[in-house]
């Protein structure tokens, strides 16, 4: 297949950017070549995300969008891919005929032999060993430890989707990081589903100290990121490691989902409310510049306005520095879906306005607290006179951007600076924005 063009369109979160990632390090070891250009693309691969409603929704109007491509552009070949495909099989096959083949979430190798197969009828011989193609900048990564997820919260469907929790040998993912690192990846973010958990499966306890300080004896490695950790397993030894490696960002993802005692039983979150406050307040006295980050869930079934009253108070009282919010969302064969007492769209979406208008606040408080501060950006891109710039305070693609008006000077071969490490001095906040100038210093 030398030279056949493959356009990709990821959707979902970034477990499943790795995988689109994988997919392409397939193709790409067979001769195919990545296309940017749809309309250039003989082979369109939608990598989709089955999590939530709107998810769906957006993952099927990109199929459709990508259909259009067999008309008006060179595709020849459709495939759609991943957790919406994985979960939805039998219905996809009896109600999408734009799709030329659907796949799963699994054997990525034999999804590059399937579309191979229907485009020549027969499999080929690899040209090289199958590398991940990397879709971020080449001087960040995201490392993937495990897949799947044993903690089966009854409003979600990963479960379903992914199985449970398998993590990857240790050694193994050291030896992928130093891969990554000699590409000149200089970022990167530890994700899986539950990564706090990692190695639970293998070793019989969590191992994920033990990996975070084997990633950060890989010289070339500069900044290293834990992101989705779950509260009942985190601790004050995580936090202590975290603290005391240089290369390790201050910087905690810790979905709580809810703080009542009783909406977190009917989510069946493992754990306690009280280990939630516990190790927050330990986080806030043992490093106050940690930056902690997290996720609510409003509107889930039975939750009365004085338990969303509850975790309001909760997140004023402890305020954490990022917040992600959402309503509720009643997913296929899960048990909350099954539910009595489903709250109304209505009250769901107005609980979630409150709640991100106080983060909003919040937000910028934290971001005033900032201002006349000297600390190291990497620059992640620049578009219109500014680098925008990502201190270890913020994670890639979820977080704000330190701005950083450029010069007349910097203008010519401003791209050059991005994936530099540079000081910056705040100068200005916004409520989830900074504003910077280079540090003279530097």
């Amino acid at each position: 297949m030398e030279n056949t063009k493959v356009g990709f369109v990821s959707l979902g979160c970034s477990k499943n950017r790795v995988d689109t990632e994988e997919i392409m390090g397939e193709l790409v070891s067979r001769g195919f070549t990545v296309e940017s250009d749809p309309k250039e693309a003989e082979v369109i691969v939608v990598n989709t995300c089955g999590f939530i409603e709107s998810a769906k929704t957006d993952s099927l109007d990109t199929v459709f969008e990508m259909a259009q491509y067999k008309q008006t552009g060179a595709c020849r070949l459709l495939v759609v891919c991943g957790c919406l495909s994985e979960r939805y099989y039998d219905e996809l096959q009896a109600e999408l005929p734009e799709a030329d083949l659907i796949w799963g979430v699994k054997d990525h190798r034999g999804l590059a032999e399937a579309i191979e197969q229907r485009l020549t009828g027969e499999i080929s011989p690899c040209l090289a060993a199958a590398r991940r193609v990397l879709t971020t900048p080449n001087y960040r990564a995201y490392l993937r430890i495990a897949d799947g997820c044993d903690n089966r919260c009854t409003y979600c469907a990963i479960p379903l989707i992914r199985g449970g929790r398998v993590s990857r040998p240790l050694e193994e993912l050291l030896d992928e990081a130093r891969g990554l690192a000699e590409r000149g990846v200089t970022e990167l973010t530890v994700i899986a589903q539950d990564t706090s958990a990692y190695g639970v499966d293998l070793y019989g306890k969590p191992m994920i100290c033990e990996l975070l300080t084997g990633l950060c004896g890989i010289e070339k490695l500069h900044w290293i990121r834990l992101l989705y950790t779950y509260p009942s397993t985190v601790d004050e030894r995580l936090i202590d490691t975290i603290r005391s490696e240089p290369k390790l960002c201050n910087y905690l993802d810790m979905p709580i989902q809810h703080i009542n005692p009783r909406l977190l039983t009917a989510m069946n979150r493992h754990g306690s409310a009280e280990h939630i406050r516990e190790i927050t307040d330990y986080v806030r006295a043992a490093a106050p510049d940690f930056i902690l980050r997290t996720t609510a869930i409003v509107g889930f079934p039975t939750e009365t306005d004085e338990e969303f009253e509850e975790l309001l108070s909760f997140l004023t009282e402890h305020p954490y520095d990022r917040l992600g919010a959402f309503t509720y969302s009643a997913e296929d064969n899960t048990p909350a879906a099954q539910m009595d007492g489903q709250v109304p769209e209505r009250v769901k979406e107005r609980r979630l306005d409150r709640l991100m208008r106080r983060q909003m606040k919040i937000s910028y408080e934290a971001n005033k607290a900032r201002v006349g501060s000297v600390c190291e950006v990497l620059v992640d891109e620049v578009r219109q006179g500014t680098a925008f710039c990502r201190s270890y305070a913020e994670a890639a693609e979820v977080d704000g951007f330190i701005k950083v008006p450029l010069s007349e000077s910097e203008l010519d071969g401003a791209e050059s600076l991005c994936g530099q490490y540079r000081l910056v001095k705040i100068t200005g906040a916004e409520a989830y924005d900074l504003t910077a100038e280079w540090y003279l210093n530097d």
